[in-house]
């Protein structure tokens, strides 16, 4: 049975519209893990309305984009505290005296920026603004800007288009990477890794209409984006350890036990590292292979 590729996309959209406003609650209330989960929600969204772009007409797409973006980013202070305060905490639970009592400084810092985060958070979703993007995802699922004669090609054909666009596009930036000065590799990295993250939310899109190909697809993706996410998150916690470790030099204080943690950190970026040829090998196929 044919299936048109407008209202394919749109479904698609609307699962993803219900994850972001079911997290709404929970981010009020403070719930565990729901910051990430609307984080995660804004940015999938975002990330098809971007990868399916042709579908639509830009300047309505574009704006709820831009918004989006915004969205995102208040989320994203709250998420990146609160991953960092995890992370200090698991770091220096089983370690020396000295190094849990600066543990635990970290710890109460980050969670500190939370809180601080999570009051913007709170004041953005009872603002003007994020009510006139709810009405606006609202209208994306029940009147979506779609170009008609885009809406009314093959499903199979269009889903598929898009797909080898980001993909060719993750295995450009990937085979580049050998070729990056070593004062940029990181940020490189972090390039591939959001690269990676826009082909598995791509395939996820395409999951009802192409099956099977696009599960994979999505499955090593995520891989891929998540081997890379933990070498971002470990290069964070280097930075923000760094931070206070120049804060206490400047007041003349020692930093031997903020050295420690950061060669721990340092440590874990290169393992997350190892993982990185292995996952990146679905790339070296064809994409009809994958």
């Amino acid at each position: 049975m044919r299936t048109a590729a407008g209202p394919a996309l749109v479904t698609a959209l609307a699962d993803d519209l219900d994850r972001l406003l079911s997290a709404e609650p929970d981010v009020r209330a403070d719930r565990p893990d729901s910051v990430h989960s609307m984080r995660v929600a804004t940015r999938r969204l975002r990330s098809v309305l971007r990868s399916y772009q042709k579908m639509f007409h830009r300047t309505e797409i574009d704006e709820i984009r831009d918004e989006l973006r915004w969205l995102a980013g208040l989320l994203g202070v709250a998420r990146d505290a609160e991953v960092r305060a995890e992370r200090f905490a698991a770091l220096t639970e089983e370690q020396p005296a000295e190094l849990r009592r600066i543990g635990r400084r970290l710890v109460s810092a980050e969670r500190a920026k939370y809180t601080r985060a999570h009051r913007a958070v709170l004041r953005a979703l009872d603002g003007d603004r994020y009510a006139a993007l709810r009405d606006r995802l609202e209208r994306l699922r029940s009147d979506p800007p779609l170009r008609k004669r885009r809406a009314k090609a093959e499903a199979a054909d269009a889903f598929a288009t898009v797909l080898r666009k980001d993909f060719r596009r993750l295995r450009k930036l990937v085979r580049a990477e050998s070729e990056v000065a070593e004062t940029d590799r990181v940020e490189h990295l972090h390039e591939i890794r959001k690269a990676a993250k826009r082909l598995r939310y791509s395939a996820d899109a395409a999951a009802r209409v192409l099956d099977g190909p696009a599960q994979e697809l999505s499955q090593r993706s995520k891989k891929l984006q998540s081997v890379l996410g933990d070498h971002r998150d470990a290069v964070e916690a280097m930075a923000t350890i760094q931070s206070r470790a120049d804060a206490a030099r400047k007041r003349g204080a020692a930093t031997g036990v903020y050295d420690e943690l950061y060669v721990s950190e340092a440590s874990a970026a290169r393992k997350a590292l190892e993982n990185y040829p292995v996952a990146a090998e679905f790339l070296q196929r064809k994409f009809a292979d994958s």
